[in-house]
């Protein structure tokens, strides 16, 4: 089903079974696949591709005892050019990806999220609401980005990382106060099955080794490792962003 009142360049390349509702704008060389839904007002800009099965600009449903989730009128979804969205995925009204970015099958996008130029979102990744991600990082497969999080460019988030913004874990109306997701500095990597507690700030070009449980802010430029997590060393200078030949800034 494609509505009437969508606005679709003739150049665009439809799947089987595709349901795209009023008001949607899709632009010039968009390739969509099977079963792909476009829910109204979302905008798709030139050359992004969507595999089978995929939803875009879904409403969020608020469970009656949600803390974060709001009842509110969202912007409409932004699909920026040559994006790239997996098979399976669901990507929330409310949401921007800008230009590049690339989003692994099974992964799902919630609204107030924006996710800047070049950044990768891995196989079944979680990114929650009101999260602000840059531009040229790198999520990896199954890693959990919680709400109220920020992370900024070039960082490096590695398979199976759990971010939180709960302290108090769902207990007392007190702990509503002090939601807050993890901060990650500029150039900051996080190694696998690491956890981030709650308002975490890990610092420009900071690592988190593999394995770590991070109780407090972590330092530019160091290696924190362990549970808690404590300072070992200093990050080699061979591996700091500046060093780096993608890095252009």
């Amino acid at each position: 089903m494609i509505s009437e009142y969508a606005k679709i360049h003739d150049s665009v390349e439809l799947g089987h079974n595709i349901e795209i509702e009023e008001n949607v704008i899709i632009e010039e060389g968009v390739k969509l696949g099977n079963n792909v839904v476009v829910k109204k007002d979302t905008i798709i800009r030139k050359g992004s591709v969507i595999a089978d099965n995929t939803v875009l600009g879904k409403k969020p449903f608020k469970a009656s005892n949600s803390a974060v989730t709001q009842e509110k009128e969202l912007e409409p979804l932004i699909i920026g050019e040559y994006v790239t969205i997996g098979a399976n995925c669901v990507i929330y009204r409310g949401a921007k990806l800008n230009n590049f970015v690339f989003v692994g099958d099974l992964a799902s996008i919630r609204e107030d999220v924006e996710i800047g130029e070049y950044t990768i979102i891995g196989r079944g990744v979680a990114v929650e609401n009101k999260t602000t991600i840059g531009k040229k990082v790198k999520i990896e497969t199954n890693a959990y980005i919680t709400a109220l999080s920020t992370i900024e460019d070039y960082c490096f988030v590695a398979p199976e990382v759990t971010f939180t913004n709960d302290n108090f874990l769902g207990r007392t109306e007190d702990r509503k106060k002090y939601f807050k997701g993890a901060t990650l500095r500029k150039g900051a990597r996080v190694g696998a099955n690491s956890t981030i507690l709650p308002g975490i700030e890990i610092g420009e070009d900071a690592l988190v080794a593999a394995g770590s449980v991070v109780t407090k802010d972590v330092p530019p430029k160091k290696i924190v490792i362990g549970s808690p997590a404590k300072i070992f060393k200093d990050v080699p200078e061979e591996q700091l962003l500046e060093n780096q030949s993608y890095y252009n800034e």
